[in-house]
């Protein structure tokens, strides 16, 4: 099974630390994010990589190279414009060809990846599901936006953020397992957000997406704060 890690995002937000960095490559405790990632997935079993890259590529590629030096096998997929989350995958589309996990590569989360793939699978034969999201319950989930789930786990409907109102929810891990025909209602060669556009079409396409509650921890490292709590998390 291929992991796709979509790492082309500009980094805004944390840029004012690493104005010269990818956010792959920003250093915590000593070795960069991504590496932390792919130590935490290799360590599970998994061996195949396919990085979604954009901004400053050659960086990533350039420190991570054929993926040996980690015993694992990594390929590239590099945009040549910014394609949002769901654009780099269906750039990647020929490398999708079976069930795959999809991560944020900005995101970093403990959890027990082969019990999502277990779920995953289970639910997509009694139910045909098209897609499972990894789901965190926080107190404040404004600055996400929620998801809502039925008691069976499908999942019922995306809520926009709402930063006026604090409270607390389940929210989009950006991890995820996928049927490749998930592909076909991403349009390509434009900028398309997975978490915004193409998630609420599948649910209004008809189509099942489940959620996986995790426990975490869950860090999103897009931001000064994010990049601080990993340093504590990993030390």
């Amino acid at each position: 099974m291929k992991v796709f890690i979509l790492a082309g995002g500009l980094g805004t937000r944390i840029r004012p630390l690493f104005p010269d960095t990818p956010k792959a490559l920003i250093p915590i405790r000593g070795k960069p994010f991504l590496e932390h990632q792919l130590q935490l997935l290799a360590g599970q079993g998994f061996r195949h990589f396919v990085l979604c890259l954009g901004y400053l590529a050659e960086q990533i590629i350039g420190y991570f190279g054929d993926g040996a030096k980690w015993g694992v096998e990594i390929e590239y997929s590099v945009e040549k414009s910014p394609l949002g989350t769901a654009g780099a995958i269906k750039n990647a589309a020929r490398f999708f060809r079976e069930t795959s996990i999809v991560l944020n590569g900005d995101t970093y989360l403990e959890m027990d990846y082969r019990a999502l793939i277990a779920y995953h699978k289970k639910q997509a034969k009694r139910t045909g599901t098209i897609g499972t999201l990894a789901l965190v319950g926080i107190e404040d989930a404004s600055r996400y936006g929620s998801v809502i789930v039925g008691k069976d786990g499908r999942i019922i409907e995306f809520r926009e953020k709402v930063p006026s109102l604090r409270q607390s929810g389940l929210i989009n891990a950006g991890v995820y397992v996928f049927e490749p025909r998930f592909l076909d209602y991403i349009s390509a060669g434009r900028n398309v957000s997975l978490e915004k556009e193409t998630l609420p079409t599948l649910l209004a396409s008809g189509e099942k997406l489940f959620g996986f509650l995790v426990k975490g921890p869950f860090v999103d490292i897009g931001t000064p704060e994010g990049y601080h709590s990993l340093e504590k998390l990993l030390q």
